[in-house]
This record gives structure tokens, C-alpha cells and sequence, in this order.
């Protein structure tokens, strides 16, 4: 027997049948046929217009409960509107099933079509949207797009730090530093190729060796960070002339006029060091400048003799050190950042308000604070407390260590502990 492809089936005859009595699916489809027979004439019986393809399989479902038999049937066609409806029409006349009276009423006709015109005019909607929301690029930024990528594919690894950096830093008397990989990026896209990011807080010894045999600039970001990790250059290398982005603003971000207008507006390394305050001129500096061994003397003499006057500004800074109560504002934010922390063992380290200066690896979170060695207010970490980290968070007069726990009692230092429980 045919069967109309449910592709091809424009209308789906839905009806509802109730009997009074237990009959099962075939007794219905037999009662279809047989009490429709010659009914309708040659060219719409029901046996030949299923045999041709014009009428689909038909559908019984039928429940039988307490004695009576409920079910719906389905037919699909593909008739015109007129032959569909009057077949729909016929499949009332049926009144009995078996032995069981019976009714058939019509529900309604489907048209298949109108549903799959609501879904085509749906999907329109969605392709036209996205197809309008991308926006044709210029023939300008066609050709930007691939100057970009060309000079993306020349940042390499340089030295054995294997730091972000340009193509030119071999070639050219003169190198730019900058704090990272994305800053590197935004250089090298507007065409400057002598160019290599510290990649970190703390300064290795390639940047250490390049600033010997180099004209060194420093370009770092216009926020507090970027003045923590120029102050850490100055005391281990040679740096020549500093520039600095605008304020709030970092090197990875600016565009190209105001990347030129802070390089035109560097100034040499000796009047940074006294905006900064720091007293990195108190020796002239050797031809062969050995910087991890200069870095430590300030703070022994910070820390020795009553009279003297590096004891003074120990004495001046103390209050930053001093055992004080976190605020009822600061515990909140320390509390919501601990949260943040759980589980990535990581570490953020804060300002005097709070802001976010780094966010670093737990492992790598005491060298970090000794390069920074001053303008750190608190660390929140996803670790315990130990006494070398508190040794080396009193060295740089840091006010809270925020951790999951704590190793060392709060009378055993300086400096206030806080730990989840507390918080």
C-alpha cells in the first residue's frame, strides 16, 4: 500500500473518537474503510487515494478504560483545501465500531505549510540580524587587519628569560621596556620593533644585561603599579629614560598618537628619581653595576642604629606597620577577594585603597613582594600564613596578610594576620 511522504503532506486531518465499548486500533481502521466506501465517489476513496500517495498512513491511538475506548486519529494529506475538508467531513458519518456505537468528531485541519512558513520567517529574522550586525570592514581596515597580523607573527622569545620581544632588539642601539606580552603586541602594531616586556614584577637578568650594553627606556602603565615597577628597575639597572602612559591608562590599550606623544615626552632617569623620593643616588654607580647585591643595603640601614637617620623614616613609616584592627569596609573587601581566591592558588596583592596593584601565583608571591619592597598595603592568598612570608611582608611594611590559615600567632609579629575564620 502507498505512503505519503511526510515531505510532501500539505494538510494533517486531527479527530478525536470515542466508543462505547473495548475495540482495538484495526477495528477502527477497518470501520474507516468500510463505512466510507463508495461513499465519496471513485476519485476520493480512501483506499485508492492512500495507494496513489495522496492520503499518508493513518494514525489510531486509542485508550481503553472502565469499559470504554477513547483514542485520536491523524491523517495526512496532500489535497487541495476542498477534497482534505471533505474527507475530514466524511470520517463523521461513522457511528458504529464492532458492535460498539461510536462518534468521531473532527478537531481541526492542519496546514503543514503554515507552520514551516512560521519557522522560515523566524530563521529569516535570525539570518538578517547577524547578517546586519556584522559590519563589511573598509578597504582601511582590511589593510590594518593584515599589517596587524604580520607584525603579531614577529614577537619572538628573547634571552635565556625567553621574554616577549620584538624583531629589533638585537639591532638597535635603543630599547623600549614595557611590563608585558600584550604590550609588546600594541607596540609592534604601530610599526615599533625594538621592543621587550619584563613579563613580570621582578627583573631578570636578560632586561639586567641588556641595560649595560643599551640605551634603555621604560615604558610602563599610568597607574600605581606601573610607578611600583619602575621604582623596582631603577634599583637593579641602568635605565636611561622613562616614559609613562597616560594617567589610568596602560601601554596594552593607547593608541598610536598617544604611544608617540609619551615616547616624546620621556625624561631622563635622574628626575624620575626625584619625583619618585628615593634615595637611589647615595653612591655613585660602578661601570660593571651589580644589582642584586644593591638592593639589599637600604634596608639594613633602615633597620640598625637609634640615631641615625635611616631609623628615622623606619620611625616615620611605622604606622603602616603597626598592629591595627582591619575596618569594618576593609574586612568586607578582603572577605569577598578570600572567596574569589578559593581553590586558584593565587594571591592579590592591594594598595592603601584597596585596589588590585598584581595578581600572582602563591609560589611566586614573596619574590614578588621583595621587588615591589615598598607601596603594598595587604595580601589576600589562597594559602596558610608561614613565618618566612611574615618575615618578608614586615621587611616591606606591609599592614595585613590575609590567608585561608595561619602558622604564626598573631603576638609573634608586627604586622595584623587575618584568616577565613576570622572573617
Amino acid at each position: 500500500m502507498g505512503k505519503i511522504s511526510p515531505v510532501s503532506s500539505k494538510y494533517i486531518i486531527n479527530t478525536v473518537i470515542e466508543i462505547d465499548g473495548v475495540v482495538d486500533r484495526p477495528d477502527v481502521i477497518g470501520a474507516i474503510f468500510g463505512q466510507t466506501e463508495g461513499l465519496l465517489g471513485a476519485d476520493l476513496e480512501l483506499r485508492e487515494l492512500q495507494r496513489s500517495g495522496r492520503i499518508g498512513r493513518i494514525e489510531v491511538n486509542v485508550d481503553t478504560r472502565t469499559g470504554k475506548t477513547t483514542g485520536t486519529i491523524t491523517i495526512p494529506s496532500s489535497l487541495d483545501k476542498a477534497e482534505t475538508s471533505i474527507v475530514a467531513a466524511a470520517l463523521e458519518i461513522i457511528q458504529r465500531i464492532g458492535p460498539c456505537n461510536a462518534k468521531i468528531k473532527v478537531q481541526g485541519i492542519e496546514d503543514v505549510r503554515v507552520t514551516k512558513r512560521a519557522f522560515v520567517i523566524e530563521r529569516a529574522k535570525e539570518l538578517l540580524k547577524k547578517m546586519m550586525e556584522g559590519v563589511i570592514p573598509d578597504s582601511q581596515e582590511l589593510a590594518d587587519e593584515v599589517a596587524y597580523s604580520v607584525r603579531v607573527m614577529e614577537i619572538q622569545e628573547y634571552g635565556k628569560d625567553r621574554l616577549p620581544a620584538g624583531p629589533g632588539v638585537d639591532d638597535s642601539d635603543e630599547i623600549i621596556v614595557v611590563e608585558g606580552r600584550a604590550d609588546v603586541l600594541n607596540l609592534l602594531k604601530h610599526g615599533f620593533k625594538n621592543v621587550i616586556a619584563l613579563n613580570g614584577t621582578s627583573v631578570t637578568e636578560t632586561i639586567i644585561e641588556l641595560s649595560k650594553k643599551k640605551v634603555l627606556t621604560v615604558f610602563v602603565d599610568g597607574d600605581r603599579g606601573g610607578r611600583i615597577i619602575l621604582k623596582g628597575l631603577i634599583n637593579v639597572a641602568e635605565i636611561d629614560f622613562v616614559a609613562m602612559a597616560s594617567a589610568g591608562k596602560e601601554v596594552e590599550e593607547i593608541t598610536k598618537k598617544e604611544i608617540h606623544k609619551a615616547l616624546r615626552g620621556r625624561v631622563s632617569v635622574e628626575q624620575v628619581k626625584l619625583e619618585l623620593g628615593k634615595d637611589i643616588d647615595r653612591m655613585e654607580r660602578p661601570p660593571m653595576y651589580e644589582p642584586r647585591r644593591s638592593a639589599p643595603p637600604p634596608h639594613q640601614s633602615y633597620n640598625r642604629g637609634p640615631t641615625s637617620p635611616p631609623p628615622q623614616r623606619t620611625f616615620s613609616s611605622a604606622p603602616r606597620v603597626d598592629k591595627k584592627e582591619a575596618k569594618p569596609e576593609e574586612k568586607k573587601v578582603f572577605r569577598e577577594m578570600l572567596e574569589n581566591l578559593v581553590g586558584t592558588r593565587g594571591a592579590h596583592i592591594l594598595d592603601d585603597k584597596l585596589n588590585i596593584l598584581g595578581k600572582v601565583p602563591i609560589s611566586e608571591l614573596e619574590t614578588t613582594i621583595k621587588s615591589l619592597s615598598s607601596g603594598v598595603y595587604a595580601v589576600v592568598f589562597d594559602g596558610n600564613i608561614e613565618k618566612e612570608l611574615v618575615k618578608t611582608a614586615e621587611k616591606a611594611n606591609i599592614s595585613f596578610l590575609v590567608g585561608m590559615d595561619s602558622k604564626i600567632k598573631s603576638n609573634e609579629t608586627s604586622l595584623r594576620i587575618l584568616t577565613a575564620g576570622e572573617l
